[in-house]
């Protein structure tokens, strides 16, 4: 694996939770999409950040992954710069839709506390029991799924947050 991370510190709390730089970095979010998608056989995720610069990247490479996991196609809409309960009624508004929801808090050292939350087709939170323990496995192992075909490949559709609170 390259950049390892300590999957037991990290990949917690219904996703991933790590200091920003140091604890945690942006293929964090690649790998929790990949493998969300691939454990979940999902076609469809939404994808949600706080839209702050220091997420940005965590953003893009969540979505990547989630698109580029195994044969799933999965189709990701991606909004940026919403808030979490204002997501959250989003995926339970569309279910059964998965979710990823990323934010992040500034600490007064320059660093953030960087966390991802995954939210499974009812909305609830992942649980050890629900997948997060299995994406944990899959991350220390290095088996997270990679694309077998261009046209295996899902898409990214971005969606303003004007446009979802507009539609709730």
């Amino acid at each position: 694996m390259l950049n390892p991370i300590d999957t037991e510190a990290v990949i917690r709390d219904g996703g991933a939770i790590g200091h920003f730089p140091g604890e945690i970095h942006e293929g964090v979010a690649w790998w929790l999409g990949a493998c969300f998608v691939d454990l979940s056989s999902a076609n469809r995720l939404a994808v949600g950040s706080d839209g702050q610069p220091v997420t940005a990247e965590f953003f893009r490479r969540l979505c990547k992954g989630a698109v580029n996991a195994h044969h799933h196609a999965c189709r990701v809409t991606a909004i940026s710069g919403i808030t979490e309960n204002a997501f959250h009624a989003f995926i339970r508004r569309y279910q059964p839709l998965p979710g990823a929801y990323l934010a992040a808090t500034r600490n007064p050292d320059a660093t953030a506390m960087v966390r991802i939350r995954l939210y499974d087709a009812n909305s609830e939170l992942l649980t050890e029991d629900t997948g997060l323990s299995r994406i944990r496995r899959m991350i220390a192992e290095d088996r997270v799924p990679i694309p077998v075909s261009d046209s295996a490949r899902g898409a990214i559709e971005h969606r303003s947050t004007t446009a979802v609170e507009a539609a709730e």
